[in-house]
């Protein structure tokens, strides 16, 4: 072994010692090119700060020239300090650094174009949120240099680009977009879940079905949220008129519409229709040539509270997410003014009137019962007596001895008014009413 590289050795047990790790970069490519270098040079990886460096080496000094942190001569080598540092979401390859600019100034152009390097000689990692891809300028979502080589060096930056993508409504850049797909399975390996689900919060209301739908493409959702991506299984029928669907396609769309109206900043509503039919898969049963999914909102809300707690969303909000998804079948049936007061006593009820229309305008289905129960709701803050007579028409018919007629009729007007005005508080009062009108009457 050539003496530059011993002495490297030394220099990286020197670190080792005081607790920090190093290593020679690359040390067959170095045996290669140091016997030709007219300036010998060692470049080395090293977990130690600068400070730590200049206390260990005191012939160090610190360097401002490309990546490189420190240097130091000794016996005509120059000895140069890299930071050892890769993001958590990176490949293991990387923890290893192999290459730098010095040593890629060194390489002949053939090396050069075999090797396909990219990101090198470049400024030290910034927290930039942009790092990593091209201006969007060109109307496009794109990775720097060789997407491929891009992303072993953070696999989160494959979601951060569907984010992009989706919250600027721009496409991927082809290169970019294969890149993805091929490491699909390497960022759900090496990206953490909280990773990426802190990603998809940055992801705004209104562009979540895009998301959802890219990381579906992307072949990302169907490792991180399997239950979901399944859901591209599962077929309904869209509306009355017998047009087919997969319960994916109508979740994305109740996606798409449910941030309309007063809901436009609201995330954790727009996830909650995401997980709104997650039960269909669990629940789906086929008989009579169609399908049924009975109780899948019960169903769903038990196995979103389960994924909830998989990706660590909080207590607070897995709860809040599960009651959406649990209830928010009740405003979709024509409700009674017992049924619409029940509904109104539940908590988070406008986001269930919110998820019924985004369902209703998903289907282009009839808005019957929607508009009948949005009239009924006006109805719930009235006091229920005043909305029904104490006693109905038979009751008033046997108080009084009358015979069916319009005066019956008449009575049951009046003694529904007596109620209002609060002349009647009761069924005792209420017979004495109708037979005092009665007799009136007669």
């Amino acid at each position: 072994m050539q003496k530059p590289l011993k002495d490297a050795i030394t220099i990286c047990k020197t670190i080792l010692r005081n607790g920090y790790d190093a290593h020679i970069i690359n040390a067959p490519l170095h045996e290669r090119l140091l016997p030709k270098a007219k300036h010998p040079a060692v470049d080395l990886a090293s977990e130690a700060d600068t400070e730590t460096l200049f206390k260990l080496f005191p012939k160090a000094e610190r360097l401002t020239e490309g990546r490189a942190i420190a240097g130091m001569e000794q016996d005509g080598v120059l000895y140069r300090f890299y930071p050892l540092v890769e993001e958590d979401s990176s490949h293991p390859e990387l923890s290893l650094l192999r290459i730098t600019p010095t040593l890629i100034e060194q390489l002949d152009d053939e090396d050069r174009r075999t090797l396909r390097l990219v990101g090198f000689g470049e400024p030290e990692p910034t927290n930039d949120r942009y790092e990593g891809f091209r201006d969007v300028k060109d109307g496009v979502i794109s990775l720097v240099g060789l997407p491929d080589e891009t992303l072993r060096h953070n696999y989160l930056l494959a979601v951060r680009a569907l984010r992009f993508a989706a919250n600027f409504d721009l496409p991927i850049e082809p290169n970019t977009w294969m890149a993805i797909v091929r490491a699909s399975t390497r960022v759900l390996d090496y990206a953490s879940d909280a990773d990426i689900m802190d990603e998809w919060r940055k992801v705004s209301a209104e562009a979540l079905y895009r998301f959802v739908q890219l990381m579906f493409d992307a072949h990302i959702l169907q490792g991180l949220i399997p239950e979901v991506a399944a859901l591209t299984c599962v077929r309904q029928k869209r509306n009355e008129s017998g047009e087919e669907e997969t319960v994916f396609a109508h979740t994305l769309a109740c996606m798409r519409h449910y941030p309309e109206e007063d809901f436009h900043y609201d995330w954790l509503g727009t996830m909650a229709m995401m997980f709104h039919d997650v039960g269909k898969l669990y629940t789906g049963e086929y008989a009579g040539e169609e399908w049924s999914f009975y109780q899948h909102h019960r169903v769903g809300a038990k196995v979103t509270r389960k994924i909830l707690r998989r990706l660590h969303f909080s207590a607070e909000d897995i709860d809040l997410l599960s009651h959406l998804v649990k209830h928010h079948m009740h405003f979709k049936f024509m409700l009674t003014d017992r049924g619409i007061r029940r509904f109104k006593a539940l908590d988070e009820y406008p986001r269930l009137i919110a998820m019924a229309r985004a369902e209703v305008k998903a289907r282009d289905g009839s808005s019957t019962s929607f508009n009948h129960n949005m009239k009924y709701l006006e109805r719930a803050d009235t006091p229920e007596q005043m909305l029904e007579p104490l006693l109905n028409g038979n009751e008033i018919m046997e108080a009084t001895r009358l015979k069916p007629g319009p005066l019956v009729g008449i009575i049951r007007d009046a003694l529904l008014q007596a109620q209002i005005a609060g002349d009647v508080t009761d069924a005792d009062s209420a017979r004495h009413f109708v037979c005092e009108y009665a007799k009136k009457a007669g």
